[in-house]
């Protein structure tokens, strides 16, 4: 599992046009990384959809924001365009970066067990550096609290 003090994992995800986009691309950059289940769900949305309104503030404070699911990149053009979203989505087609940061992990719903994404944000600083880490995160004021966190970084 990725803590506070890590090196960011080097990882492969794909971008809208299924290009390579990796967190080593920002490097000397400030990034937050966020993971979360399903485009189109509420809880994601809600989260899509609060990064989106402080988008502006996050590029003030120098700070890239990259959401990460498994959803294919078709999913996140349809997402993206359905609530006007501000911030770029990538995918983990085959896990290895929600396995890498520790997002892939057992959860349960009506008794029922199954693997799936673990809502987590990851803020990185310009060296590479893991600064902050959010787990099990519950959406209402985490966008700002992140950005807070964000600004603090230099």
């Amino acid at each position: 599992m990725l803590n506070e003090g890590d090196r960011v994992p080097d990882v492969t995800l794909q971008g809208l046009e299924e290009e390579p986009v990796s967190p080593a691309d920002f490097s000397g950059q400030k990034l937050v990384l966020y993971f979360y289940p399903k485009d189109d769900t509420s809880g994601c949305t809600a989260e899509a959809q609060a990064f989106s309104h402080l988008a502006e503030e996050f590029e003030n404070a120098g700070t890239w924001i990259l959401g990460v699911s498994k959803d294919d990149a078709k999913k996140h053009r349809k997402f993206i365009d359905k609530y006007e979203l501000k911030v770029p989505l990538a995918t983990d087609p085959d896990g290895s970066a929600c396995e890498a940061f520790g997002t892939w992990v057992e959860k349960s719903m009506y008794g029922r067990k199954y693997m799936g994404i673990d809502r987590a944000t990851f803020l990185i600083d310009r060296d590479g550096v893991v600064k902050r880490v959010w787990r099990k995160v519950k959406v209402p004021g985490h966008v700002a609290e992140v950005l807070e966190a964000a600004r603090e970084l230099p």
